[in-house]
């Protein structure tokens, strides 16, 4: 005697239709396209609290053009809802011209902005995404060390990360200064081991 289990088809509920989502989270390197969605939430995180973005619209396009590799956003839902913006820089320290420049033959990453939109803060995304980033740059061989520039409430929290303060930064806007600080990606022995010495 053969006794065959019955096969059930799986029957929708009346009104809901199965819908395709999207990655709950994914982290990727941002392109020109969103640059838009980038400005805005720079605009609201910086606006508000130093009255000046890092970068404006324009500069945002011109480094997602030509260093796109050197960004990544988190999407959640196919939604930007935190992003990094980074590029090349060739000199020890910071200047004005570092702000807008990207220089391809520098082995250093000057981090222009780590920003989270407005509903997504105090979730620790900022620390998440770029412990993501550092990490990153790890991947890249020509890549020595990051550099940023922060008020001096934010040192604490790039501290954390790992970053150490270098001192005051030449840089300055209006009237706000910053406080540069540096990640070493790259140790001695790195140097020593890749030099071809």
């Amino acid at each position: 005697m053969n006794l065959a289990l019955p096969v059930f088809k799986p029957v929708a509920s009346p009104g809901h239709q199965r819908r395709h989502t999207l990655p709950a989270s994914e982290f990727r390197s941002l392109t020109p396209e969103d640059a838009i969605s980038v400005f805005e939430i720079e605009r609201e995180a910086f606006i508000l609290v130093s009255g000046e973005c890092p970068l404006h619209l324009d500069e945002v396009r011109h480094f997602l053009s030509v260093c796109a590799e050197l960004s990544l956003g988190w999407f959640e839902e196919g939604r930007l809802v935190a992003f990094i913006i980074g590029s090349l820089w060739d000199q020890e320290k910071l200047s004005t011209e570092a702000l807008t420049l990207h220089k391809p033959q520098g082995t250093t990453v000057h981090i222009h902005v780590l920003a989270v939109h407005r509903t997504f803060r105090q979730q620790g995304k900022g620390s998440i995404l770029m412990w993501r980033y550092l990490q990153y740059l790890r991947s890249l061989p020509y890549v020595r060390r990051a550099v940023l520039m922060c008020e001096d409430f934010l040192v604490p929290f790039y501290q954390k990360l790992g970053f150490n303060v270098q001192g005051p930064s030449e840089v300055t806007v209006g009237p706000l200064t910053f406080i540069e600080m540096q990640y070493a990606v790259r140790g001695h022995a790195f140097v020593r081991r890749y030099s071809g010495c």
